[in-house]
């Protein structure tokens, strides 16, 4: 049998304040008598986070974990990062709430550079600001067929986009869809998945193939004219499953002849986390009509955006629409100060070079370790498939579960995902350091040598 070391994980210079709140045991006696039974808590022993501070959390003991899920892919610069902070702060002693129906700088200001980072030479130059990704999908698809007078929209399978009556339709996975009305005008394609679909990484032409099936629903499952095609430029939720190159540019291709809108939901692909690019469409070499956004937009702020055209925009002046919160000052304040250290601190070079070393280090795992079946993701958004046979591709879904349990008990909080929960989901702040992605390595080394010495 292997012996199993434990890594040691990188010193960091914060000391967390002493926690006085309430027990943990109190906190979940009162959790389980007033809140949803519906809302899931991660861990067997579920972990009480009282502190962050940049890639790092801490427990109401003052124990510290590495971050590797960034609150389901939503710190982007860190946890209380000094500088979105003192802009939160500020904006919070000035005027914490006026609407839309006001004027107030914060939202022009954050607006104007948002609308700056989308693809030169596009027209995507107008922004809705709403308080979720989900909500940001909803709009996006009311503007979709009120724009194109069409009404048929295309998701893909094992897709992900919100938990909305709207958003919940677009959504193809059953583990996330209630048994209520849902859905109308929504045909789901093929999920083009390189690793468990047909069409696999060793062909050239996957992307035309699996962008096939869209031309088919089309001329199959919809009049002929469709409102719009969505899909995440790498499904989150789903598994980190990397669309294959070249099917964005077919599929936006057949939409728009089809009478459509394309929408990009960069709601956890965006703000330089894949690296490569600033948007996950961009590297698909792809521009959409529509761009739905949330989770990093605030680093953590309820924030979500829809960027769209002119022309596309002008579609909601036809009735009165209105939000209360979205454009709120103290969010507005927050995004933008998210975004400036974005911009100014190279976070996407970042994501693109720590991303690369974390890749390659959980790549060299996948050579000795026989439970990995698949690594993919761009940047800082990857995922580890686990299946207990390479050949038959059989999902190690309890023993996903195992890894995952350990890599708490080790300091480590990833995340988990795919239809059958045998995705490990590692999407950090992209503040991480290549030594915290050595220690994450090392750690999810134990996990793995434990869980599979224990089958």
């Amino acid at each position: 049998m292997k012996t199993v070391t434990q890594a040691a994980m990188p010193p960091f210079a914060h000391r967390p304040a002493p926690y006085t709140g309430p027990s943990k045991s109190q906190v979940l006696a009162t959790r389980a008598k007033h809140l949803s039974p519906g809302l899931l808590t991660y861990y067997k022993d579920p972990v009480m986070i009282v502190e962050g501070k940049m890639q790092y959390l801490f427990d109401e003991t003052g124990r510290r974990y590495l971050d590797a899920f960034a609150g389901i892919v939503t710190v982007s610069v860190g946890h209380c990062h000094p500088k979105v902070m003192a802009a939160v702060n500020a904006q919070n002693n000035l005027l914490q709430h006026t609407t839309t129906i006001y004027l107030n700088p914060q939202i022009t200001q954050f607006a104007e550079r948002l609308a700056g980072t989308m693809p030169a030479g596009s027209d995507l130059s107008v922004c809705y600001f709403t308080n979720s990704g989900s909500e940001a999908n909803d709009l996006a698809i009311m503007m979709a067929r009120l724009s194109t007078g069409n009404y048929d929209v295309i998701a893909l399978r094992n897709a992900y986009h919100g938990m909305s009556p709207s958003a919940m339709g677009l959504t193809a996975q059953h583990t996330w869809k209630f048994p209520v009305p849902q859905g109308m005008g929504i045909r789901h394609a093929l999920n083009p998945n390189q690793y468990r679909g047909q069409w696999g990484y060793d062909d050239p032409r996957a992307g035309a193939k699996y962008g096939a099936d869209v031309d088919d629903v089309i001329q199959s499952c919809t009049p002929g004219r469709v409102a719009a095609f969505i899909a995440e430029p790498i499904q989150g939720v789903g598994g980190a499953v990397v669309m294959p190159p070249g099917y964005f540019e077919h599929v936006y291709t057949s939409t728009r002849k089809a009478g459509g809108v394309c929408i990009a939901d960069e709601v956890q692909t965006g703000f330089g986390r894949t690296g490569d690019h600033f948007w996950g469409f961009q590297s698909q070499g792809v521009t959409p009509d529509i761009v739905t956004m949330a989770k990093g937009i605030g680093n953590g702020a309820p924030l979500g955006c829809v960027v769209t055209t002119p022309k596309i925009a002008a579609t909601l002046k036809q009735r009165l629409h209105f939000n209360t919160y979205g454009g709120n000052p103290v969010s507005m304040a927050q995004g933008l100060a998210t975004l400036n250290v974005i911009l100014e601190e190279n976070i996407q070079q970042r994501a693109h070079q720590v991303g690369a070393h974390l890749c390659s280090g959980l790549r060299e795992l996948a050579q000795r370790q026989p439970l990995i079946g698949d690594v993919r993701g761009q940047g800082l958004m990857l995922g580890v498939e686990l299946v207990r046979d390479r050949e038959s591709k059989d999902p190690a879904t309890a023993e996903t579960a195992a890894v995952f349990e350990r890599c708490k008990d080790l300091g480590v909080l990833i995340g988990k995902g795919g239809l059958f929960g045998n995705v490990l989901r590692i999407k950090p702040p992209m503040c991480i350091t290549r030594e915290d992605c050595d220690f994450l390595c090392a750690v999810l080394d134990t996990a793995l040598t434990e869980t599979e010495q224990g089958r």
